[in-house]
């Protein structure tokens, strides 16, 4: 949610970042009416309670003066005559109540509909529209090194590490197993992140991947990412397709002190995604599917300090992708491919050989205070009480982490070279092929 007083004071910032995500701008003119519309039933409701009030000190003496003499006709006529004006003020109470509680709702449901105010440097346009920031590593010539590369499928087969096959026939297109040294290379990959994390001060945390609605709609993933979320009607509960929902909602309706800022969390949960709208795209492999693993860095601070912890996040991700000795790129996120939470996110791509492009692995977001609005999240300093910031970063998100590692460093046998920094959590230099495809 966004301070409502931008939309009394400034107006056009929210139109602007609405014709810049490409979503609808008229939306402000309907929250500045029904902003309007609210605060005068409320200051209506206000008057009339007063009123009441007020009447309520004067029927009291009347009331103990007819106890005390019931023969006091004067008395009486006066109390009779406030009873009845009483009555119909109690009317107007609970109409000028129930109108002030229906607009204070629909204000609230509209602005659920209404994204993060975008960062003015982020680039304008959809999903093609990003800005390169950085290149790191220079992708293989396999060719010239006299040989075709294969694809992670093929090598997941060879190393008998990934199974789509018996996936399908357990759950159905887009899931997979990993098999030995797949199911190392995952745990593999798992510790390094952690270590990593928490070498730069983040608790780690296994959090619940089972959220209420509260949760899910103060993440802001009920808007326009809820065709992506499961949902168990049964319970009326979601599967979060990332550990930033449940780390998120931690602390929320509650006050954190100024000084125990920032607050950093690691996670590692599985995460859940229905992959609607993405039909015949990416079917092959483990790209994209409706469950995976993932490490997720989360981070509640001040607003002061937000851009620059946004900051260390990507840093933080960049040496891990260092670590892994892959090939990457860094991006500036287009607004219309931001998340509703979004202010501003960085993406980094990493070189997938067999589809000569690069492809997202990681990604970190600013939220300012966006999420900690509608998660009641604060904090409390000299000056009193204000919502954090949140960020979020992804550190290691398992399949395409992977697939980036298999194809990159595969060799002409079929095995796969373990990077440096990998080796002492899986144990091994290299990954051997079970079995031979000539």
């Amino acid at each position: 949610m966004i301070d409502p007083a931008l939309l009394r004071e400034s107006p056009d910032v929210l139109r602007e970042s609405q014709r810049r995500r490409g979503e609808d701008v008229a939306i402000i003119d309907t929250l500045i009416d029904l902003d309007i519309r609210r605060r005068a039933a409320q200051q209506a409701f206000d008057e009339v309670r007063a009123e009441q009030k007020q009447l309520g000190k004067r029927i009291g003496p009347l009331q103990g003066r007819v106890k005390k003499d019931p023969t006091d006709i004067e008395a009486k006529t006066e109390l009779d005559a406030l009873m009845a004006e009483a009555a119909g003020l109690a009317d107007r109470v609970k109409d000028c109540d129930a109108e002030a509680t229906r607009l204070a709702a629909e204000l609230d449901s509209t602005w659920l509909a209404v994204s993060n105010v975008v960062d003015d440097r982020a680039p304008v346009g959809d999903e093609a529209n990003f800005t390169v920031l950085d290149i790191v590593g220079e992708p293989r010539d396999f060719t010239a090194e006299g040989f075709p590369a294969r694809d992670h499928i093929e090598l997941g087969e060879m190393l008998g590490a990934i199974d789509i096959e018996r996936a399908a026939k357990v759950s159905g297109s887009r899931f997979y197993f990993l098999t030995g040294v797949g199911a190392l290379l995952e745990l593999a990959l798992l510790n390094l992140a952690i270590a990593r994390a928490t070498a730069h001060g983040f608790t780690p945390v296994v959090p619940p991947v089972l959220v209420s609605p509260n949760a899910m709609e103060g993440t802001g993933f009920l808007g326009q990412a809820a065709e992506n979320v499961y949902r168990i009607e049964s319970d009326d509960m979601y599967l979060v397709g990332t550990a930033e929902v449940p780390l998120a909602a931690m602390h929320s309706d509650e006050i954190l002190p100024a000084d125990s800022l920032p607050l950093r969390y690691v996670g590692w949960s599985s995460c859940f995604r229905r992959e609607a709208g993405t039909y015949g795209k990416d079917t092959r492999g483990i790209i994209r599917v409706h469950q995976f693993d993932k490490v997720e860095m989360f981070v509640f601070t001040t607003p002061e300090e937000a851009e620059a912890e946004h900051q260390r996040l990507l840093a933080w991700e960049r040496q891990f992708m260092d670590d892994l000795e892959i090939p990457y790129r860094v991006i500036d996120v287009a607004t219309g491919d931001l998340g509703a939470s979004a202010a501003r996110k960085f993406d980094i791509e990493a070189w997938i050989p067999t589809q000569g492009a690069y492809r997202e692995v990681t990604s970190t977001s600013n939220t300012t205070q966006f999420q900690a609005r509608r998660l009641r999240v604060r904090l409390r300093d000299d000056d009193g009480t204000r919502p954090v910031a949140t960020l979020n970063g992804t550190l290691c998100a398992m399949p395409r982490i992977i697939v980036a590692l298999l194809e990159n460093h595969q060799q002409p046998d079929g095995s796969v070279r373990v990077p440096a920094a990998l080796q002492q959590f899986l144990g091994r230099e290299v990954l051997v092929p079970a079995r031979s495809f000539q």
